[in-house]
């Protein structure tokens, strides 16, 4: 018998409707979701606020905006107060999530018949139209993190409606294992499980493919200095000309997350695009961007003006390579790249590697050192391959012992064979 508030919904016909959106704002908070009418919504907005406070970056604050707006868009279409909401609103979005399918604001064109398949070259999937398991996860942290900032002040539900996992009656993580991750926010109830990631290494061929269809100095210089540093786009965008050592060849950066800086070394094939790059856009400043857009936009009146490089500009540039190569690579899979070929070297050690891609935890550095697919097939392709020879092979006849009386070393010498 379902409790009074556990309602079951008929969650393959429901549609969220295009309600709200997301406004960037320029100031204190620089995000903010507004209703249908402009109008922005009071108890996001106020969490918003709290949560830039807290130090969060922007592209974190515009995430958790986008969630959020979902989240409003579900409560509208369940008719149900977000300060009435139950863990019973929660279990059937996480299962809406679950099935539908992410809107787009234009069909699939080139992407539809790839979505979701194998790449026959990087052995990569191509992405679905269904919410990841990270999308759904991040969903459940962002919605379980606004109701606590309500529930400490007094308002919101009485319980955050989206529940840890409790074994036998305990609090989470009661009886830690030292030997494991420690979680202080324990489990939560509907996240579903998450699969397990492997780096994804660019064989040295398809990176030689890749850089040859880059078609600017600009693109080689920004990719050579991610395969050689393992930089994060986000980092690696963030860079100005004050961050450029030449004489050390060195580069810094503002880590992710923490935002702390760092000086990552590079190769010298980085700088050298760097400065072919760099003689060909004019003098900038030490406080400019380093990397800025090839084609210039007009503003008003004025002269015609170029714009710094942002994430969706790169993106543009890997697809454009992407159609011409027939793959699917990520800049992150740049960085997966240099991770491995640092790992081949028995001069460098964990630790090193640890402080290079800027981990927290050498747990996580560790994930690199599994085997590469591609290397053990090769060894099973050879061994079966060794084990067809063999079998073809003719079988040695044994050769007898020699009769009672005789030398076996005299015998060898009058039939020419080897002395056993």
């Amino acid at each position: 018998m379902a409790l009074p508030n556990d309602v079951e919904r008929d969650v393959d016909a429901i549609r969220l409707p295009r309600w709200g959106r997301v406004v960037e704002t320029g100031g204190v908070v620089p995000y903010e979701v507004q209703d249908a009418d402009g109008q922005p919504i009071e108890p996001v907005r106020r969490y918003l606020r709290d949560f830039v406070a807290q130090g969060r970056r922007v592209g974190s604050v515009r995430s958790y905006a986008y969630d959020l707006l979902r989240w409003w868009r579900w409560l509208l279409v369940v008719e149900v107060e977000w300060d009435k909401v139950t863990s019973a609103e929660v279990r059937e979005f996480v299962l809406w999530l679950q099935r539908t399918s992410k809107p787009r604001p234009t069909p699939r064109k080139k992407s539809a018949a790839t979505a979701g398949t194998i790449n026959p070259i990087t052995r990569k999937q191509h992405p679905g139209d269904q919410y990841a398991v990270r999308t759904i996860r991040h969903s459940n942290a962002v919605i379980r993190s606004f109701y606590e900032f309500w529930i400490e002040r007094g308002a919101g539900p009485l319980v955050n409606p989206v529940p840890q996992e409790r074994r036998g009656g305990r609090r989470p993580n009661a009886h830690h294992n030292p030997l494991e991750p420690f979680r202080p926010e324990g489990r939560l109830r509907y996240n579903p499980p998450l699969p397990k990631r492997r780096p994804r290494a660019m064989p040295d061929e398809q990176w030689d493919a890749l850089f040859t269809a880059l078609r600017s100095d600009r693109d080689r210089a920004l990719a050579s200095l991610v395969i050689s540093n393992a930089s994060r786009a986000g980092e690696v965008l963030g860079i100005r000309c004050g961050d450029l050592d030449w004489g050390d060849q060195v580069v810094r950066v503002r880590r992710k997350g923490t935002g702390a800086e760092q000086w990552l070394p590079a190769s010298n094939d980085a700088f050298v695009w760097l400065r072919l790059y760099l003689d060909s856009i004019g003098p900038l400043a030490p406080s400019d961007p380093v990397w800025w857009t090839l084609r210039r936009r007009r503003r008003g009146e004025g002269p015609p003006a170029r714009q710094p490089l942002n994430y969706d500009a790169l993106r543009a540039v890997l697809r454009r390579v992407n159609e011409a190569l027939g793959t699917n690579w990520t800049m992150h899979d740049l960085r997966h790249t240099c991770a491995r070929r640092m790992l081949r070297d028995r001069n460098l050690s964990l630790r090193d590697i640890q402080v290079i891609l800027g981990h927290a935890h050498l747990s996580t550095t560790q994930l690199y050192l599994e085997e590469e697919p591609e290397e053990v097939i090769r060894r099973v392709h050879q061994h079966l391959l060794d084990l067809k020879q063999t079998e073809q092979q003719p079988a040695l006849k044994p050769v007898p012992s020699p009769a009672r009386g005789y030398d076996a070393a005299d015998l060898a010498v009058l039939f020419g064979e080897v002395p056993r």
